[in-house]
């Protein structure tokens, strides 16, 4: 079986026909690539889709997440795998321990914590010996804060105590297999919490430095409009790249908030979160909140031209003050596709460190893949 240098497993679903567009017309010349699934008739209509549009046209492998051989030679065919392919708590398991096993790089979307833990319980060591990269979070969770966060401690004093607080704002709506992925996770929060406390048990903590993470309800970036603490895997990646990197300092504090403008849309969010975590505690209310929307549904082409995101992130330490902002277009999908081809890009044909198992984008690719951002019309700036 010929090598391709970068495979996508799930190019059918929404967020993956996307990320294939963007692959199709953002390849090296002579690279070469692949999209993976079980339903050949799809995948040819996606590749078909693709050469009509101009883009390189992929090779196509069978693969489904309930056959290991099939994920296995998936893993064994590519240099690079990404997979689209969640709820990841349910689906993702495969690609991650075929990619474990393989020793070659991988990158998700997940935005689930419960996974993220499970997966380096399982397979961090495994992919220590094999080499390895299994790289989580590689879209809007988690890219803007990881990346935003490094961009802005390189700008500060180096060997001193940092803070640094980030606020997001966006505009855009969710996809169906968001929805679902978000509605999974609230089902699973104690299995999630028993999941992060055996991986606090085992994960070893850097000796000699404190890295922790902070934020509590009030006012917003600049004393402007209101904050509200996110307990997202955002500053879970955040806190586990200043873990691994010394320029974070020796003593590092990340707060992460969503800066709401006004006190009735920060209220209006609390509620509406409340809702959908009672909700789905319960078989028969989580069944119905599911039916809402479909897995396959998306914002149109018309509606993603309109979603936005800023990222705000004021770091202080040793006498200074920087503000960074990280900034974009539809947050969700659009950016999210450019990102984590971005990601698969960078892992094949950069030169980066020399890191494996299960590690963060900016341990992983840090600075070249900020810059690849950048090109790709992500903007990182100082204000």
């Amino acid at each position: 079986m010929t090598t391709v240098d970068i495979a996508l497993f799930g190019a059918t679903g929404f967020t993956g026909a996307l990320t294939a567009d963007y692959l199709s017309t953002h390849l090296p010349p002579g690279a070469t690539w692949a999209i993976a699934g079980r339903n050949q008739a799809k995948l040819e209509q996606v590749a078909d889709r693709i050469d009509s549009l101009g883009g390189v046209r992929p090779e196509i492998i069978s693969a489904d997440v309930a056959n290991a051989d099939s994920m296995a030679a998936l893993a064994k065919s590519t240099r690079v795998l990404i997979t689209t392919v969640g709820p990841y708590v349910q689906h993702g398991e495969p690609a991650v321990k075929a990619a474990a096993e393989a020793g070659i790089a991988y990158v998700d979307l997940t935005g689930e914590p419960e996974f993220v833990d499970q997966m380096w319980l399982k397979y961090h060591e495994t992919a220590q010996r094999t080499g390895a990269r299994l790289v989580h979070a590689c879209g809007f969770d988690s890219i803007p804060y990881d990346l935003g966060v490094l961009y802005t401690v390189e700008q500060m004093p180096q060997g001193v105590p940092l803070d640094v607080k980030g606020y997001i704002r966006a505009g855009g709506t969710a996809s169906g297999g968001t929805y679902h992925s978000a509605i999974g996770a609230f089902s699973r929060i104690r299995q999630a919490g028993r999941t992060a406390a055996e991986r606090k048990k085992s994960e070893p903590r850097p000796e000699g430095r404190t890295i922790r993470g902070g934020g509590k309800l009030g006012r917003g970036a600049g004393g402007k409009g209101w904050a509200l603490p996110l307990p997202t895997i955002d500053p879970q990646i955040v806190l586990r790249s200043a873990r691994s990197l010394d320029r974070y300092g020796p003593a590092f504090t990340y707060s992460h908030f969503a800066q709401f403008a006004k006190l009735p849309m920060l209220a209006g969010t609390i509620a509406g979160g409340a809702v959908l975590l009672a909700g789905s505690q319960l078989k028969p209310t989580r069944a119905l909140l599911l039916k809402l929307k479909s897995q396959g549904d998306g914002p149109d082409e018309e509606k993603r031209a309109t979603s936005w995101f800023k990222l705000r992130l004021v770091a202080t330490g040793g006498g200074t003050t920087v503000t960074t902002q990280v900034s974009g277009g539809d947050p969700g999908y659009t950016e999210t596709a450019k990102m984590l081809s971005e990601s698969a890009l960078c892992l094949a044909f950069d030169d980066l460190p020399q890191v494996s198992g299960q590690t963060t984008t900016a341990v992983a690719m840090g600075d070249a893949l900020i810059q690849r951002l950048q090109h790709a019309g992500i903007t990182f700036q100082t204000l």
